[in-house]
C-alpha cells in the first residue's frame, strides 16, 4: 500500500477503505505490489526497521522483494469473504505461499494466515482458515477491535466483542498476531492474556484515521506481548518506527493521565524485542548471545543526542531516524551511511512512481 501514500487522507477508516482504497486495489497487479513492497522496504531499512509483518495480496511478489532485499518478514495473504469459491481461492493462495516461502532465506521469512477482520470474514470462513492453518502448523495475523464501529457492529450482530468472537471460533489456539486492538475492555484483555495473543499496536495510523488510542500501558501491565507497527504508508503516512516508539510512550501518558506510563525504555522494548516476539521471531530484537544479528546503529553526532544523560530517553524522546547509519539483518549489512547495499534505490523509486501513475489513471 506504499503506492497509495498521499492518495486518500483525512477520512474515517471505513470511508477510506470503501470509497478510496478498495476500488483502487482492484486494479493492482503483482508487478505493482513487487515495486510497492520494495519501496516500503527501502523506507523501513533507511529508518532502522529490520523486520516487519505484512498482510496483503500478490504476496508472492512481496516475498520476492523480501528475499532480494535482505530484510526479515512475516507475510500473510489477506483473506476476505466466505467459504464460497472466491474465499477458497484466496485461502489456497495463502497455503501456496506457506508451502513455498515459510522458513526460507535462513528463516528470514515466515508465513502466517491472514483473515483480514471480523467485518470482512464470515464466521464459517474464519473456521475454515483456522482449520487449514492448524493443518499447516501456521499462525494467524488479523485486524481486531480497531474502531468503535467495528466493536459496536460485532456486539449487535453476535452479542460478542470481536475478541470474544474470535476466541469462540478458535482463532487464538494457533498463535495469533492481532493488529490494533484499540477498543478493548478488561474482559477482552483477559482473553488476549490467557491465549498469549500478541498485539501489533499502530499509534500514528490510529490517530490519523481517528480510530482512537489503544490502552498500551494497561495491556503491558497485564503481561500481554505488545509490539509496535506503522500500519501502511497509505494510512500513516510513513513507515518510521521511531515515531511509533515516541507516540506509544506519549499517548499512553495521556490515555492514563500518568506521566510514568510506558517510560522510554519500555517503549523502545516494544519497538525491538517485544515487536520481534509479536510477529513471531523469538531470536531477534536484542543484542545478546544466541540471538540473530539484526542490528541498527545510530550516529550520535547530531545536537539532539547531547547531553547524554539517558540514552534510552534520547532515542525515544529526542532522536530522529535520520541518525540511522548502519542496518544489519542476520549479520548482513543492508545499509551504510546513506547507501543501500542490496537494492537499487533509484530504480525502486522510478518503478514505484510509474506504477502509482498507472493506478491513478485506472
Amino acid at each position: 500500500m506504499t503506492l497509495f501514500r498521499s492518495y486518500a487522507d483525512d477520512m474515517l477508516l471505513m470511508d477510506w477503505l470503501q470509497d478510496k482504497i478498495w476500488p483502487m486495489e482492484n486494479h493492482l497487479t503483482g508487478n505493482d505490489v513487487y515495486w510497492g513492497s520494495l519501496l516500503g522496504i527501502a523506507e523501513m531499512i533507511r529508518t532502522g526497521t529490520t523486520a516487519f509483518a505484512d498482510m496483503y495480496f500478490f504476496m508472492e511478489a512481496t516475498a520476492r522483494a523480501v528475499a532480494s532485499s535482505g530484510i526479515r518478514a512475516a507475510l500473510s495473504r489477506g483473506l476476505t469473504g466466505s467459504s464460497a469459491a472466491d474465499g477458497k481461492a484466496r485461502l489456497d493462495e495463502n497455503s501456496a505461499l506457506f508451502d513455498t516461502w515459510n522458513g526460507v532465506e535462513n528463516d528470514r521469512i515466515h508465513v502466517m494466515y491472514g483473515p483480514h477482520a471480523p467485518y470482512t470474514c464470515a464466521p464459517e470462513y474464519i473456521c475454515s482458515i483456522v482449520k487449514e492453518a492448524a493443518r499447516k502448523g501456521a499462525e494467524i495475523h488479523m485486524h481486531l477491535a480497531e474502531t468503535k464501529g467495528e466493536v459496536a457492529d460485532c456486539l449487535k450482530k453476535y452479542d460478542k466483542s470481536p475478541i470474544a468472537l474470535m476466541e469462540e471460533l478458535g482463532l487464538f489456539e494457533l498463535g495469533t498476531l492481532a493488529a490494533h486492538c484499540v477498543h478493548v475492555d478488561d474482559k477482552d484483555m483477559e482473553i488476549l492474556r490467557k491465549h498469549h495473543v500478541r498485539i501489533a499496536s499502530n499509534p500514528q495510523s490510529n490517530l490519523k484515521l481517528a480510530s482512537g488510542i489503544a490502552p498500551i500501558g494497561q495491556m503491558l501491565q497485564k503481561g500481554i506481548v505488545l509490539g509496535l507497527g506503522t500500519d501502511g504508508a497509505s494510512s500513516n503516512n510513513n513507515l518510521d518506527m521511531l515515531e511509533e516508539v515516541r507516540l506509544a510512550s506519549m499517548l499512553s501518558k495521556v490515555k492514563e493521565d500518568n506521566p510514568r506510563s510506558v517510560p522510554a525504555k519500555t517503549a523502545i522494548k516494544c519497538g525491538t524485542l517485544e515487536g520481534a516476539k509479536a510477529i513471531g521471531f523469538d531470536e531477534v530484537g536484542a543484542v545478546t548471545t544466541g540471538y540473530k544479528a539484526d542490528l541498527v546503529l545510530y550516529d550520535l553526532k547530531e545536537p539532539e543526542w547531547f547531553p547524554r544523560n539517558d540514552r534510552y530517553s534520547l532515542l525515544c524522546n529526542a532522536a530522529s531516524s535520520h541518525s540511522v547509519s548502519h542496518v544489519f539483518v542476520d549479520g548482513k549489512l543492508l545499509y551504510e551511511n546513506g547507501e543501500y547495499l542490496t537494492l537499487d534505490y533509484e530504480k525502486v523509486c522510478a518503478e514505484a512512481q510509474r506504477c502509482a501513475e498507472r493506478l491513478s489513471r485506472a
